[in-house]
């Protein structure tokens, strides 16, 4: 089995936030790869990676970073693969990641997401998988409806409840 998505991080002290991404691909059945990377102390790394990604049969790439958050960018930029960013909360609320991946240049484009926004980064990840694998794309279909019938069922419990002035 090949990976089809890549979740890297720039720090370890990112894994928790990330896991939230690999713990869906795992529940989706869709095979991906997780390693730590840093933009700013393993460049050749990072660079390496971006560069021979498609050829390993990598699909999407998801990488998360707090602070000045370069990881993203730093691989679009070496890569033709869909790169989507999660900005990792860290100082400033988030915000200097959610700038450093959002403020791209023109032609070097970044799917930004949340801060701390992993697993909505492995749903776009699977969408976009989803646009050439019918496999996949019943599976979106299949977790778009279970989110769907999750809201009827509390709207059915929440018809339930009692208050004095509750008019439903």
């Amino acid at each position: 089995m090949k990976a089809l998505v890549s979740i890297i991080m720039g720090s370890t002290s990112d894994y928790n936030v990330m896991e939230k991404a690999a713990k869906f691909l795992d529940e989706q059945q869709i095979p991906f790869e997780i390693n730590a990377l840093s933009a700013h102390r393993t460049p050749k790394e990072v660079s390496e990676f971006a560069k021979n990604a498609e050829e390993r049969g990598i699909k999407v790439i998801i990488a998360g970073a707090g602070m000045a958050a370069a990881l993203p960018g730093v691989i679009a930029a070496e890569t033709s693969l869909p790169v989507i960013g999660v900005p990792i909360k860290g100082s400033f609320d988030g915000l200097d990641a959610v700038m450093s991946i959002l403020q791209m240049p023109p032609a070097v484009p970044v799917a930004t997401m949340a801060v701390n926004g992993a697993l909505n980064a492995a749903v776009l990840a699977m969408e976009i998988l989803a646009l050439t694998d019918n496999t996949i794309k019943e599976k979106v279909h299949n977790y778009k409806n279970t989110l769907k019938e999750k809201i009827v069922k509390a709207n059915e419990e929440f018809a339930q409840i009692k208050f004095d002035y509750k008019v439903n």
